[in-house]
């Protein structure tokens, strides 16, 4: 019986063939990674993250000068111990560090009762077609339009400031405080005399209560807006809460200012509220990089 010459050279050649036809045509492989394209073949690419991975230490956020000033009855606390409680706050509760934080304050003085609130939103898309960015744009015009801010009016020159009078007739429902006597400093306090007309031309005059007025701001984080309201409660102390919120990113920061003076018919001066609230809004931003 005659057996069949084994031939190696051949064996590799067929090796060859069959590996030269697996891969004819296709450089990698002949496989195709269709992980980042959708059925028309065209490559989609992910929506960028926020800026913000994480979110400051609320409680520690606001400093001790700032906090003198807003809150004056901490000077008045004489117990070392009580008054570093009171500065210290009260941290809102929270599930989640890395995507919401908040921080209370509240002290009493002889003259008023004082309350600050400070929040920190970070806000995080998940849809991957739609930024961080983009979603927290999207939270902060709801949180803006809930605040339903007064339509500013319109000139006939076109110009940007509105007249004083036109801009406090537009507030109708009497939901902007701003448009009444409290809204600017008194008349005693600023030595003005409104009976004297040449005295309105010469002094500088206090603040327009159109100035005053809820409002966006266009100077604080991407987008902002300022909220002023005044309590409707009958015989009790009026309560003033000014709202400074902003965005800067995919963070929203909220800022909530609180004054009720202890004595019936006092109420709050809203320009000096709002600016303390302003003053700590662009603190804030400039903590976070914004």
């Amino acid at each position: 019986m005659l057996r069949k010459a084994y031939v190696p050279g051949a064996t590799a050649l067929l090796a060859a063939l069959l590996l030269t036809g697996c891969t004819d045509g296709s450089p990698d492989g002949g496989r195709t990674d269709d992980a980042n394209q959708d059925g028309a073949g065209t490559t989609t690419v992910e929506a960028q993250p926020g800026k913000y991975r994480t979110l400051p230490e609320a409680c520690g956020a606001v400093g001790h000068g700032t906090l003198d000033s807003l809150l004056p009855g901490i000077k008045q606390i004489t117990d070392p111990d009580q008054r570093d409680r009171a500065y210290q706050g009260q941290a809102t509760l929270t599930y989640d560090t890395d995507r919401k934080v908040g921080c209370r304050w509240k002290v009493d003085s002889t003259e008023a009762t004082d309350r600050l609130h400070i929040d920190f939103e970070r806000v995080v898309s998940y849809d991957n077609s739609v930024s961080d960015d983009s979603q927290a744009q999207s939270v902060f015009a709801t949180k803006q339009a809930d605040a339903h801010l007064p339509v500013p009016p319109t000139t006939p020159s076109g110009s940007d400031t509105a007249p004083g009078a036109g801009a406090g007739s537009s507030s109708g429902s009497g939901s902007t405080p701003s448009s009444s006597s409290s809204g600017a400093p008194s008349p005693s306090s600023s030595g003005a005399t409104p009976s004297s007309s040449a005295a309105s031309s010469s002094s500088p005059p206090a603040a327009d209560p159109a100035d005053l007025q809820p409002r966006t701001l266009g100077d604080l984080g991407d987008e902002a807006f300022l909220d002023d309201q005044l309590s409707s409660s009958g015989s009790t102390a009026k309560q003033r809460t000014v709202t400074v919120a902003f965005r800067t990113s995919n963070v929203i920061v909220t800022i909530e200012y609180e004054e009720q003076p202890t004595a019936v018919g006092v109420l709050p001066d809203s320009e000096e509220m709002q600016d303390k609230a302003r003053k700590l809004a662009a603190r804030l931003a400039d903590s976070l990089g914004g």
